[in-house]
């Protein structure tokens, strides 16, 4: 039984009840009112800076910022009053937003943001003069120096949510407030370029932007130009997780399986071939399993650490490397993909890998990074050409004028295109372990488990652990997401405080489901709604409607380990499949 209290509100003369400890803007949302925000981010930044959000509450001698004031009973025991939307508190918010227009790039009708602003949304709402206080000839102030972003400081509004999830979240904190007054802009130490940072590439960041100060670097027109270009046959692979986020860039709710569409989609953008880059997933589960039970049969390095994410990877290069050695020598999917599109399929189809042009649709920004690393050329060419975001295809859907919801659905090409189940999770935090587990299970009892699922490494927990016999063969496994979560789980590995076999971390919460590069959702939604949850369930799902849950029943990585790499951990598959990792020194 809990021992919370409740406490009674009243929001506009609704009475509602919410636990002690709660805010106006919690209580609002169960009365069902939208109190508008453009900094708050709930556990992330609660800072009442942007003076959206304030409130009346009855007796009190000043408006108060709904974000971070507490709702409380009254002393003799009536609920606390609150209004939201009077007339005086209306024309407030309206003048803040011509203040915050004053020192705005405005650039809308062009800006990638423009009808996906929170900014923009409330300008609409309250009816703003945009040229009361503005300057319309303000100019951009650029850094353009990293792979995977571009930030545009006139177009921030200092809400600090990028600096706040960059710092509570993901560990780095390597961009702040600088200067002080009119002068405050978001930066990294010293103004220096945020490619000279110990940036992980991420994305987080421009996840909960709520402008277009934060961008993702566009590499739309490269695509363009290779799908225009009769000398290049034109590969396309999307991630397990874009199939569950695509829809919301068209309307559709969150957590709608799209995979179909989507298909059909990258067919008539103009791609020769559409493959899937869950085929690789199954691929890594085979090189990753094999090498695991190598480490443990023969006193290895453990425990293995996972290394799908490249941002946990260079994480790990740059504030971990004692880690190094730990890390799975495998590629990534998404680079996996790419070496046996330019090996595997390239001889099989009789196509010189120069000629070949491989795109992956990532959730990640941090995918961007990872194709220019200098080892990922297993077949003297980059292993892939261009990696684009979730949000980069839906701009190109749009732009081809492809109407989406109207698609049929379609299934990817065959080579490179079936999936098991066990690919297809990969995209939610656990999802990497559970597959794995499935084939290694199995493997090493040479009996299918029952259940299939290993529920203890699902769910959006900082750190969840599970142990497991394997014909006496104790495993004990850990998984974490979000690198706050990461920095943590390796300080108890490394005290002694913790002892795995192997450990799975994702770069970003949640896991590939919450990536950088995924659909952008206001911050009324963020806040209210998990968005890892809804989004895992898309995922988990489609594996437990399949007949193919298992990556090592695949019949097409049968017959590519069958007639191509020999066995899982080959010195073929060593040479196209595994890597190595360069430590980094943190500025």
């Amino acid at each position: 039984m809990s021992d919370v209290k409740n406490v009674k509100v009243k929001i506009n003369g609704i009475l509602v009840e919410v636990p002690e400890g709660s805010t106006i803007l919690d209580a609002a949302q169960v009365a069902g009112i939208r109190i508008p925000t453009l900094c708050f981010l709930k556990d992330i930044n609660a800072i009442g800076a942007c003076r959206m959000c304030l409130c009346e509450v009855k007796g009190a001698r000043a408006w108060c910022a709904a974000c971070v004031f507490p709702v409380a009973e009254n002393r003799d025991g009536t609920p606390m009053e609150v209004y939201t939307n009077t007339p005086e508190l209306i024309a407030s918010r309206k003048k803040t937003l011509e203040l915050i227009l004053s020192n705005h790039r405005q650039d809308c009708l062009s800006c990638v943001r423009s009808a996906d602003c929170e900014l923009q949304a409330l300008c609409r709402e309250y009816g703003v003069d945009q040229y009361k206080f503005g300057k319309p000839d303000m100019a951009p102030d650029l850094d353009e120096s990293a792979v995977h972003l571009v930030r545009d400081n006139s177009k921030c509004i200092l809400c600090r949510r990028c600096t706040a999830v960059c710092k509570h979240n993901q560990f780095t904190g390597v961009i702040g407030a600088n200067e002080r007054g009119y002068d405050t802009h978001i930066s990294s130490a010293f103004d220096m370029p945020l490619a000279n940072t110990a940036c992980i590439n991420c994305g987080q960041c421009i996840a909960v932007c709520p402008t277009g100060a934060l961008t993702e670097k566009n590499d739309t027109d490269k695509v363009w130009a290779a799908i225009n270009d009769p000398a290049k046959h034109v590969v396309v692979a999307p991630a397990p997780s874009v199939r569950a986020q695509l829809g919301e860039c068209f309307g559709m709710p969150i957590g709608t399986n799209v995979e179909g569409k989507m298909i059909a989609a990258l067919r008539r953008l103009g791609f020769d071939r559409v493959f899937d880059v869950d085929n690789a997933a199954d691929v890594t589960i085979l090189e990753e399993g094999t090498e695991l039970l190598n480490r443990v049969k023969n006193g290895g390095k453990l425990p293995l650490i996972t290394s799908c994410s490249p941002g946990w990877v260079k994480f790990c290069e740059t504030y971990y490397p004692e880690f190094m050695e730990n890390l799975s020598s495998c590629k990534s999917p998404q680079q996996m993909f790419g070496a046996l599109t330019k090996s595997y399929y390239a001889e099989k189809a009789g196509i010189d890998p120069k000629d070949i042009f491989v795109v992956s649709i990532m959730p990640c920004t941090a995918k961007k990074f990872e194709v220019q690393r200098p080892e990922m050329t297993a077949t003297g060419y980059a292993d892939v050409d261009v990696s684009l975001t979730t949000r980069e295809l839906a701009e190109m859907i749009k732009l081809a004028g492809i109407e989406f919801t109207k698609l049929p659905d379609e299934v990817c090409d065959p080579f490179l295109g079936i999936a098991s189940g066990a690919g297809h999770i990969f995209g939610a935090t656990g999802g990497v372990m559970e597959a794995a587990l499935r084939t290694v299970y199995e493997v090493v009892t040479g009996k299918e488990a029952q259940p299939l699922e290993f529920t203890d490494v699902r769910g959006v927990e900082d750190i969840k652990e599970a142990e497991y016999d394997l014909n006496g063969l104790k495993v004990k496994v850990a998984v974490t997401s979000g690198l706050n979560n990461a920095a943590k789980l390796l300080d108890m590995i490394k005290s002694g405080e913790k002892d795995y076999a192997f450990v799975e971390v994702m770069c970003c919460p949640g896991g590939c489901v919450n990536g950088g590069g995924q659909p952008h959702q206001p911050g009324h939604v963020r806040n209210y709604l998990d968005l890892r949850a809804e989004r895992a369930k898309a995922l988990y799902s489609e594996d437990a409607a399949m007949e193919l849950r298992k990556s090592h029943e695949n019949p097409e990585v049968k017959e590519l380990y069958a007639n191509y790499l020999g066995e899982p951990n080959s010195h073929k598959a060593h040479e196209l499949l595994h890597t190595h990792y360069t430590e980094r020194k943190v500025y």
